[in-house]
């Protein structure tokens, strides 16, 4: 009993403004902002403390204006999650990934939202909220560059929502704020800025021939984009698939060329929030979908996924907000079947990847880390 109560104290501490001790919402008023040195207060204190265009942070008295301000997107997803009952995994299998690095924390990384790795140098680069929107890490965890200033030039990163490298050594981003994808070098110079009438890119992989897959979220549309980064050129933007409810995170597998897709369903009630996963092959036929109902059929606990991986096998891979877990959901061929993977030191995971020697990364967006998973 005192765990539970401890465990209702913490998420009720988490969902609710540190200065007027109200619950957070969707909308208006009660809607979570994140200042730039991390801290998230409601849109009401936020206008309440930012008068005559200044802003000094309740906290840590950092001083902003209004306009450095963006929506707290990590507990905007966290609300949409919480309506539906979430229950416990059983544990890990033994043999599973063990933690073998941690990255970032709260000050190094503000609210993250993507990583990739990059498959030939081992390198990952992570999105978050911070004045320089992109992180690159270096296999043995040091930050080596920090790039993608927040701002309104043409390369400039408004609101990054997902990251993803190219074999030929481009990281990609999508910037939900400037409904655009962009393209940078290692050293962080601007090469590609694509705006193809985008309405909320969101999700985003790589293709071994450097191609780049984007889920437009709004739209309910799935891209192929053909660029000569080098050159800075986009040759092509193709529409692999509409009619897509919400798709947000998406996955490339390297061997098969499989394509799978999470969709966000829309809610019907205020518990009715729920995710649908889709896998295409290479040619962009459907072989399989499954949403979080028929997941329950098979499952312990209801899974609500936040992002998607194929690992080196071809096995989809997944996080799940509601049981703080990655799960593998076996092959195109065979899904679903359960593993997890990971069943406990998350918070709330929404990002994954593999490294070149088929380490496994997850994106904590509650902790604001990177986690480095090895097999033992």
């Amino acid at each position: 009993m005192a765990a539970a109560g401890e465990a209702g104290e913490a998420e009720l501490g988490l969902l609710e403004c540190r200065v007027c001790f109200e619950p957070y919402g969707p909308g208006g008023q009660r809607r979570p902002r994140n200042l730039p040195c991390g801290h998230v207060l409601c849109r009401g204190c936020l206008s309440a403390l930012g008068g005559r265009g200044r802003l000094e942070c309740p906290f840590c008295r950092r001083v902003c204006g209004p306009a450095d301000t963006s929506d707290c997107l990590p507990l905007l997803q966290l609300l949409e999650v919480l309506g539906p009952a979430c229950g416990i995994l059983p544990a890990a299998s033994s043999g599973a990934p063990a933690l073998r690095l941690a990255l970032g924390g709260w000050g190094a990384l503000v609210n993250p939202t993507g990583v990739a790795a990059c498959p030939k140098s081992g390198r990952l680069a992570v999105a978050h909220d911070g004045k320089k929107r992109i992180h690159v890490y270096g296999p043995s965890g040091s930050c080596l560059q920090r790039f993608g200033e927040r701002g309104e030039a043409g390369c400039d990163v408004k609101y990054p929502l997902d990251v993803a490298v190219t074999a030929d050594g481009h990281v990609v981003v999508s910037d939900g704020g400037d409904r655009a994808v962009k393209a940078f070098d290692w050293e962080g110079h601007g090469v590609l800025a694509v705006r193809e009438g985008f309405c909320l890119p969101w999700g985003l992989d790589t293709t071994p021939e450097s191609d780049v897959i984007l889920a437009d979220a709004e739209a309910g549309m799935l891209y192929r984009l053909t660029a000569d980064f080098g050159k800075g050129e986009l040759k092509k933007c193709q529409v692999l698939r509409a009619k897509l409810c919400s798709p947000r995170a998406v996955a490339v597998c390297r061997s098969s060329g499989a394509v799978v897709v999470v969709e966000h369903l829309k809610a019907r009630g205020p518990k009715g929030s729920s995710t649908r996963i889709k896998i295409f092959s290479a040619d962009m036929d459907l072989v399989g979908q499954m949403d979080s109902f028929g997941l329950n059929l098979f499952f312990p606990s209801k899974i609500y996924t936040t992002a998607v991986a194929f690992d080196k096998e071809g096995r989809i891979i997944v996080t799940d907000v509601c049981s703080q877990a990655v799960i593998c959901l076996g092959k195109p061929g065979e899904f679903p079947i359960f593993n997890p993977l990971i069943s406990h030191g998350l918070s709330y995971p929404i990002g994954l990847t593999y490294t070149a020697d088929n380490s496994l990364v997850v994106l904590d967006s509650g902790d604001h880390t990177v986690k480095i998973y090895s097999s033992t």
